[in-house]
């Protein structure tokens, strides 16, 4: 075995942790706000590496966290019934919440400025819309039943 992230051996082959374009993806990955919450893990990891040291297990960590459980509750949550795969989506929302109040925080204290604060706050609000879009739809789709 060998390499973080690069190509791993093991008894079942080689495993690379680069995708290629034919690479089958699981169902969660097409959807668009799995894909948009990524990008607001991306953006915040990319913020939180600048705050100062004495809130890398304070602010940084919870905000990380709860912008990483959105993607990890509809990642989990696509793997069940359209019933718990709502309940998921709802704690994902929830999550984004507390990603609104952590980024307000964040910039009360001076470790973010506006245009971060704007941007934090407009990816929260479309992935929160994209959520219960895709909330509304799965309980249509549970209600014809």
């Amino acid at each position: 075995m060998s390499s973080e992230f690069g190509v791993m051996s093991s008894e079942f082959g080689v495993i690379s942790s680069e995708r290629k374009d034919n690479d089958e993806k699981f169902d969660f990955e097409n959807l668009l706000v799995y894909q948009k919450a990524l990008e607001y893990v991306d953006f915040i990891y990319k913020l939180t590496a600048g705050f100062p040291n004495r809130e890398t297990l304070a602010l940084a960590d919870q905000i990380k966290r709860a912008a990483v459980s959105i993607c990890l509750n509809i990642a989990e949550g696509s793997g069940g019934s359209k019933t718990e795969f709502q309940c998921f989506l709802i704690i994902s929302r929830r999550s984004v919440r507390e990603c609104i109040a952590a980024t307000e925080i964040a910039f009360r204290q001076g470790y973010f400025n506006i245009d971060e604060r704007r941007v934090s706050r407009g990816f929260c609000k479309e992935t929160s819309k994209m959520l219960n879009g895709l909330i509304k739809s799965l309980r249509a789709g549970v209600a014809e039943k």
